[in-house]
């Protein structure tokens, strides 16, 4: 049987960043928390803690808090219906782990934290990345769950459909006049500042290349990490960029966005994945989850969920 308070100290190191940190949070000593964790990888024979600024877990590390994490969820489900099997005491409500990309952070997925969140006692720690790669996260264990472009089954998860996301190539009025006043062509976007999230975000590459934009030259870039920043910018007429309709549709209607191209979006298909043997821990956050995204994503054609339906 793994030693549960060992595991506990390396949840709070990894988590946390640091054995003082960890410490703080567990309310015992830093010595401690080392030498529980020093006890736990003599008995499995392997590093879990890559010390350092900040500590970090080794993959076997993560799947150790990935599956410490699962039995707390479990846990704290098994107190709130069946409360005289539980023992008393003080206990932490779990905290779960997620991956989401920001554009769906900042619309249709505070739907599902909302509802979530009022029904229960789970904290949420959501990390915020592109969607196509999100199922990594999963896969080495960082994460319990995630929003993500992949549609294909991943080792160990189950995958739900959740629809599509529109994304339209869209600029100012005072932009497009500036930059494309002798129309939209391949030169006139390489000289057009552009917009990108981060070195992940690939959707405005491929955009160029569909409507034949694309030139040797690449078009100048503003690097912005901000969903709400991005949207601005735009608006403030920084630059162009790739922008999600749920996000602008109200500017795209009083013509402070305008698209550069009419008529030729892009639909990005969007996945919930989860660790399948945290299915039963997760399976109130999956229907908050899928009711959400019905609500405000397009649905995806001909999509089965690649798992047993999560229920209510």
């Amino acid at each position: 049987m793994l030693d549960y308070a060992g595991l506990e100290a390396l949840v709070a190191v990894v988590r946390e960043g640091s054995f003082e940190r960890a410490a703080r949070k567990l309310h015992i000593t830093s010595s401690a928390v080392s030498q529980r964790i020093k006890l736990l990888e003599e008995r499995l024979g392997q590093v879990l803690v890559l010390r350092g600024q900040p500590c970090t877990g080794t993959e076997a590390g993560r799947r150790l808090c990935l599956h410490a994490e699962q039995v707390a969820l479990l846990e704290n489900e098994l107190r709130r219906t069946n409360p005289a099997l539980m023992p008393d005491g003080q206990h932490m409500p779990p905290t779960l782990k997620l991956a989401v990309n920001a554009d769906s952070l900042s619309s249709w997925f505070m739907d599902a934290m909302a509802a979530f969140t009022r029904d229960g006692n789970e904290l949420l720690d959501i990390s915020i990345d592109d969607q196509d790669h999100t199922a990594q996260r999963i896969k080495q264990g960082e994460v319990m769950a995630a929003v993500t472009a992949t549609s294909t089954s991943i080792t160990g998860c189950n995958t739900w459909p959740l629809g599509s996301m529109r994304y339209v190539a869209a600029a100012s009025p005072a932009f497009m006049q500036q930059h494309f006043s002798q129309g939209v062509t391949p030169e006139a976007m390489a000289r057009a500042p552009m917009l990108s999230y981060d070195r992940k975000d690939s959707m405005h590459d491929k955009w160029l290349h569909a409507q034949g934009l694309a030139s040797r030259q690449a078009p100048p870039k503003h690097w912005l990490p901000s969903a709400y920043a991005f949207v601005r910018a735009c608006e403030a007429g920084v630059g162009w960029a790739m922008q999600p309709t749920l996000l602008i549709q109200r500017h795209l209607d009083n013509g402070t966005l305008v698209e550069i191209r009419p008529d030729t979006g892009v639909d990005i298909p969007l996945y919930w994945a989860h660790a399948r043997n945290a299915q039963a821990g997760l399976q109130r956050l999956t229907h908050c989850v899928i009711t959400a995204a019905a609500g405000l994503l397009q649905p995806l054609p001909d999509e089965a969920p690649k798992g047993r339906s999560p229920g209510p």
